[in-house]
């Protein structure tokens, strides 16, 4: 494996170890004692799979109780996956990461605790999976708007993005109490 830092030290881009032949691929998508040594000793407790269409913008979402960090893959397709740094006390604070997953380019991204997270997906289709460090807390979820002018976010869109009515009502980033 391969671990990239990105322009926010704590968000990584995991480059898994790829064996090919004719018959196709393999690669371990996660193997804790590599990733401790490598990037982070971590517990994950749920696995989640979504699977989007071209256009569709997810995020940015965060947990104010039970935080997750996330380790994300793409299945299927290509996404453009970004980290928003909410930690109040961080250097990075307010600034973002982002970057392309792709089935092709096989890579990950590590997202710890105290970052919100979304992706806008560019493929007809994609199949994502990521790993969780805590379990799903519908009750403390929070979104920042995808479009909040304080984060200028550059996001590849294709036209004007899909979004769920939830993360319509999402909030801006000066607005967070955490």
């Amino acid at each position: 494996m391969k671990v990239i830092t990105t322009d926010i030290p704590d968000v990584r881009i995991i480059e898994p170890n790829v064996f090919e032949d004719q018959r196709g691929w393999f690669l371990e998508s996660w193997h804790e004692s590599k990733f401790a040594e490598n990037v982070l000793k971590v517990q994950f407790k749920q696995d989640n799979v979504s699977s989007s269409s071209k256009g569709v913008l997810r995020g940015l979402h965060f947990q104010t109780e039970q935080p997750q960090g996330k380790l994300i893959q793409v299945l299927v397709g290509e996404i453009y996956d970004v980290a928003v740094d909410i930690r109040r006390n961080s250097p990075t604070y307010g600034q973002w990461v982002g970057v392309l997953l792709s089935e092709s380019n096989k890579r990950q991204m590590w997202i710890p605790e105290g970052f919100a997270h979304g992706f806008y997906v560019l493929s007809e289709q994609a199949i994502c999976t990521y790993k969780c460090t805590d379990l799903y807390h519908p009750k403390s979820e929070v979104c920042i708007r995808w479009n909040d002018p304080k984060l200028s976010i550059n996001w590849p869109l294709l036209g004007e993005p899909i979004i769920s009515s939830k993360d319509a009502q999402g909030i801006d980033f000066k607005a967070l109490r955490i």
